[in-house]
Parts: structure tokens; C-alpha cells; sequence
């Protein structure tokens, strides 16, 4: 059974009253109205906005070089074919490549005529206006994505929260039986969650509409210091006093992972462990000394992990 989305309802509504209105007014050429507003909903507000000024521009340039070619040279396609030949540079310098195949439309109205008239250009005016008005009209509804968005939210923390259990998991017993499957499920989850945050900041107009992809850019930078603290605690195959100590804080934070900031606390606790170990006897083998180097590497990673949450200024 196929789906029809939101955005395709949007399209045939929208369709449907350009060409309604168009007609309406008795202009020629009415269904153009309705491809404009086809071209210009697009998946975001702001997107559909930058596809309508692109095609209004690229509209008025096809009206411009339409009277200049076909006055002087005369309706011709070779007039056709030289007026494209100089439109489409000046379109892109412009900026407006999106309008291209709107402006040739346009030129192509004007074109079978045979004659450029003040009527004429009224008429293309009101068509590109209604056509892209509409689109923007229609476009202004978006349904909200905050419930997705949160429980992308809930899902990502519930995976930091399975690796750091991991981590604890090896730390205290020196053996895993761990497939990490949840490294590919936490990657898969960003890139989702990030995609539809940013398409919910395309929907405003205001910059304090980012926060959740903030939230979602953070946890990607946290990721993947994750990952590299993996290796670094499957590389300690010796057991020592501080992987305890480490493995009790790690789980203190895999319990606290939220999109609140309490990370100053737990940098608190991790600058009192490194003075702690610091006043610990020196390592008396060779494996002690490596397994505890490991750990100060690990700490580093961890520091790295809270700072990072640390700037992050919570979700509103």
C-alpha cells in the first residue's frame, strides 16, 4: 500500500488553486501557475523560499531577454536558441540555477504568440506571482517533528549509556562478550536525528530553533571520542587498583546521560581522581605501569567527553 506524505498533499492542493485562481482571472497560459507552485513546494520553508526567489528572478531575466531577442531578431527558434545561450550564464550568475527550466517556460508563453505585448507581460507576471505565492501560502504548514526529535533524543542516550556500561563491564572483569552492535545503531541514530534537527531549523526563520540540532552535533563530537576510548580500554589486560575507581566513576556517568549539563560536577570528581592517583605509589611492573598509563589516556578522552557537554547549554 503506498503512502502519500504531507508535502505531496501540500503539492496537489496547492496545484489545484493556482490553476483554479489563474483561471479565474482569464489569463492565458493558466496551468503554468500550477507547475510553478509544482517547482516551489519544497521539503523546508526556507528551502521553498530560496526556489522562489530563484525562479521570480530567473522569470523576470526570461521576460527581459525575451522582449530584446525576439524585437530584434524576431520570433525564430534560432532567437529561441541564442536567448538561452546568454540567459542560462546570466542565471547562474545571478545565482537562480533552480529557475531555469520556470524562466524557459515563460519564454516559451511569450515566444508562441509571436508578439510582445504590455497584455502579455501582465499576464506572465501574474502568472509567475500566483504560482509561486501560492506555493509559499501552502508551504507555511509544517507538521511539528519535536516528539521524533526527542525520541531520537532518549534513544542516543540510552545507547551512550549500554557502551559506557561496556566499558564498566571490562574494566572490572577484564573479558567481554560485547558484539558492539550499539557503535552502529548509535551512528545510524545520529545521522537520522541530525538530518530531520536540520530540517526542522529549514522550517524557522529564527536562530533559537537550533537547539536540537546543537544537542545532536554535541553527542556526534561525544560519539566520537567514545570511540576512541574503546580500543584504549580493551588494550588494558591488566587489573589495577584505579580501573576500579574509573570503572565506578564511568558508571556514575552512564546513569546521569541527559540533556542537561551536569558535566561541571563530574569534572569536578575527575580532577580529584588524577589527584588521587597522583598520590598513589608508583607501579611496580611493567604491566601495572601499562595499564595504568592506559587508564591517564582514558581520563584524558573522558575530560575531552565533559567538556564538550560542558558547553553545551541544554535543551529549552
Amino acid at each position: 500500500m503506498f503512502k502519500i506524505g504531507y508535502r505531496t498533499i501540500k503539492t496537489a492542493i496547492g496545484a489545484a488553486l493556482a490553476i483554479a485562481l489563474a483561471q479565474l482571472l482569464n489569463l492565458e497560459f493558466y496551468t503554468s501557475a500550477g507547475i510553478l507552485t509544482i517547482l516551489c513546494v519544497q521539503v523546508t520553508k526556507k528551502k521553498s523560499l530560496r526556489s522562489s526567489l530563484d525562479r521570480l528572478i530567473a522569470c523576470f531575466l526570461g521576460m527581459l531577454f525575451s522582449f530584446v531577442f525576439f524585437e530584434l531578431i524576431g520570433y525564430y527558434a534560432i532567437s529561441v536558441g541564442l536567448l538561452l545561450l546568454f540567459l542560462i550564464p546570466t542565471i547562474v550568475k545571478f545565482k537562480a540555477t533552480e529557475g531555469v527550466a520556470s524562466s524557459s517556460v515563460i519564454i516559451l508563453h511569450i515566444f508562441s504568440t509571436g508578439n510582445f505585448t504590455f497584455d502579455l507581460l501582465l499576464n506572465e507576471i501574474a502568472i509567475v506571482f500566483i504560482g509561486i505565492g501560492v506555493a509559499l501560502i501552502v508551504n507555511l504548514y509544517m507538521p511539528s517533528v519535536e516528539k521524533n526529535l526527542k525520541e531520537y533524543q532518549v534513544q542516543l542516550e540510552v545507547q551512550f549509556g549500554k557502551i559506557f556500561k561496556e566499558m564498566v563491564s571490562y574494566l572490572r572483569t577484564g573479558e567481554s562478550s560485547w558484539d558492539g552492535k550499539e557503535i552502529t545503531e548509535t551512528e545510524e541514530l545520529l545521522q537520522k536525528a541530525k538530518s530531520l534537527a536540520f530540517r526542522d531549523v529549514e522550517n524557522h526563520f529564527s536562530k533559537l530553533e537550533n537547539n536540537y540540532y546543537h544537542y545532536f552535533r554535541m553527542r556526534e563530537k561525544q560519539f566520537e571520542i567514545l570511540e576512541r576510548m574503546l580500543p584504549i580500554v580493551t588494550s588494558i589486560t591488566h587489573s589495577v587498583e584505579q580501573g576500579e575507581i574509573i570503572a565506578d566513576f564511568i558508571e556514575e556517568v552512564s546513569d546521569s546521560i541527559h540533556p542537561g549539563n551536569t558535566a561541571i560536577q563530574f569534572l569536578k570528581k575527575l580532577g580529584q581522581m588524577r589527584k588521587s592517583f597522583e598520590a598513589m605509589e608508583l607501579p611496580t611492573s611493567r604491566e601495572e605501569f601499562e595499564a595504568r598509563a592506559g587508564l591517564l589516556q582514558f581520563l584524558n578522552e573522558m575530560e575531552h567527553y565533559l567538556i564538550i557537554k560542558q558547553s553545551f547549554k541544554g535543551l529549552s
